[in-house]
């Protein structure tokens, strides 16, 4: 039986794969630098991460699938940072408030020493959020830590107007392209 490793910390990308079935055998994160390097657009910067953090954690289990995933909030060309402050949780709502962005979250699954690689792109629209409805969601503390200073699992999925894509790559991990790997890589599903 194929050995399937995540590496991620994420709850909410365990909790995703064992949606479809999917319990790692292992769990462990890649401890990479996320800094944006110079002139570096949104998707070759999303994807440059979840290999790197594949590769990162492959080279500890070659023989088992690795399985990495990274998200960003884009706002134009724009990535959004995780928010880890209040000041940043409320920047990344005022951009995002009343306008569309894009939620990109690439995924990597290295297999036999051979890397994979998907790529969700979502489009999610937000309501013009009102001051209450922005110190409510800051109240919650459910921004911290997350891309553009919001989980759509949450509360803030009631800001949410227009989503065209896929809801779960917002969460964190798309699950088409996420099980399409998988099977590819020989990983059995309950």
């Amino acid at each position: 039986m194929t050995r399937l490793v995540l590496a991620s910390a994420s709850a909410r990308r365990l909790d995703l794969l064992t949606r479809i079935g999917v319990v790692p055998d292992v769990v462990d994160p890649a401890d990479i630098d996320e800094s944006v390097l110079l002139d570096e657009l949104p998707r070759l910067h999303c994807a440059r991460l979840a290999a790197a953090k594949a590769q990162a954690v492959a080279t500890r289990y070659p023989q088992a699938v690795v399985l990495a995933a990274d998200t960003i909030v884009v706002a134009g060309r724009r990535i959004l940072p995780k928010a880890e402050d209040e000041a940043t949780a409320r920047q990344c709502l005022a951009l995002l408030s009343g306008r569309r962005h894009r939620v990109l979250t690439a995924v990597t699954v290295i297999a036999a020493g051979t890397a994979h690689h998907r790529l969700a792109n979502t489009v999610v629209a937000f309501k013009q959020l009102t001051k209450a409805e922005v110190e409510d969601y800051i109240a919650s503390d459910e921004w911290r830590g997350k891309a553009g200073g919001y989980a759509i699992q949450g509360h803030a999925e009631a800001f949410v107007r227009f989503l065209s894509g896929s809801h779960s790559g917002v969460v964190g991990l798309p699950l088409f392209e996420t099980r399409a790997l998988l099977v590819a890589a020989g990983v059995a599903f309950g």
